[in-house]
């Protein structure tokens, strides 16, 4: 009994690891996409891996074998589909659909609205999470593929811009990245950004840190300032 127990075991750990690393490098062959991004296809797809693996994992009486063929194939139809879908825009129509319009000239399309199964509390519901509690003050709104609402406001309702005021619009000279983290210098970003850490040292000393150790995280802004926060410790003992 006990070396039944012991085979059971190690056969299931066994599975669960392959199932797990099958898994990994799967999504990691279909690309990235954050889970507000994903399609209604996307998202039934993910769903139904976890389902293959976990039943490859879980189940011992499922073939390990067979369970692995059923996930690569649907894994290599998942990808198909994705680059058909990628190189014609029927296809992406008939996979994913395409956006609809719920609100035009400041107009609800009942029609629209029923066509996508939606009422108007969760019309309503949804443009308040884009900040907009009327929807007079909506020209046009969107439901994306992602079922998301993407809304444009009427031109009296959408905010200011740096051109409108007239401020200064002189592009960033870089992107806000993170240089040194937990008292270590990280060399790639200071490569990437064409700096050095000579001129990393003399960003710090001028703020009346002495050494990198003493830094928890150090950020080049986009301006070319640097934003440093110490450790603990050496925020304690500084004057």
């Amino acid at each position: 009994m006990d070396e039944f127990f012991k085979a059971d075991f190690w056969e299931m750990i066994l599975r669960s690891t392959l199932s797990f690393f099958a898994l990994l490098i799967v999504t990691r062959l279909l690309g990235k996409k954050q889970l507000g991004q994903l399609t209604f296809f996307h998202y039934t797809t993910g769903i139904t891996f976890g389902s293959i693996a976990s039943e490859i994992a879980a189940q011992a009486e499922t073939p390990f074998l067979d369970g692995l063929i059923a996930l690569i194939w649907w894994s290599v139809l998942t990808y198909l589909m994705t680059v058909i879908t990628i190189k014609s825009k029927k296809a992406r129509v008939i996979v994913d659909d395409k956006p609809t319009i719920l609100i035009q000239n400041g107009l609800i399309l009942e029609s629209a609205l029923k066509k996508n199964r939606l009422h108007m509390d969760e019309l309503a519901m949804m443009l308040r999470e884009q900040a907009i509690f009327s929807v007079q003050d909506v020209q046009y709104a969107l439901l994306e593929t992602t079922g998301k609402l993407s809304v444009l406001p009427k031109p009296a309702e959408q905010p200011a811009t740096k051109l409108d005021v007239k401020a200064d619009v002189t592009p960033p000279t870089y992107i806000p990245t993170e240089v040194a983290s937990d008292g270590q210098v990280i060399y790639e970003n200071l490569v990437e950004l064409e700096l050095t850490e000579d001129w990393l040292m003399k960003k710090l000393k001028k703020q009346n840190v002495q050494s990198v150790e003493d830094v928890y995280f150090a950020q080049v802004q986009a301006n070319g300032s640097l934003y440093v926060s110490l450790k603990d410790k050496a925020r304690r003992s500084s004057p």
